[in-house]
């Protein structure tokens, strides 16, 4: 089996800087894409960023130029470092894997983070 452990949220003012980080342990083969994802109270999970196994990263326009998503291949975690927050980043972000298990496995499996709160103050 694979898990997918969060770290970093908690509550900042508005202009503050957060740092997720997110390891994957167990079963794993290769990882394709990393990526997190927000859902705020009473709305969609919607993408934040993601970031392949080389350097091609994909961000939401609404966090671009305030977001930067990195990644460790040797250390299968994922980082998410968010500067000026606002109150609408206010989320639980999800950590999300797609990877596979082993090398005769034909097609990847999604796996998500339990979820940490990131609350942003005005």
């Amino acid at each position: 089996q694979v898990q997918l452990v969060e770290s970093g949220g908690g509550l900042v003012q508005a202009g503050g800087s957060l740092r997720l980080s997110c390891a994957a342990s167990g079963s794993i083969f290769r990882i394709n894409v990393m990526g997190w994802y927000r859902q705020a109270p009473g709305k969609q999970r919607e993408l934040v960023a993601t970031i392949t196994s080389g350097t091609d990263r994909n961000y939401a326009d609404s966090v671009k130029g305030r977001f930067t998503i990195s990644r460790d291949n040797a250390k299968n975690t994922v980082y998410l470092q968010m500067n000026n927050l606002k109150p609408e980043d206010t989320a639980v972000y999800y950590c999300n894997a797609n990877l596979l298990m082993t090398w005769f496995q034909v097609t990847p499996y999604d796996y998500w983070g339990q979820g940490t709160q990131v609350t942003v103050s005005s």
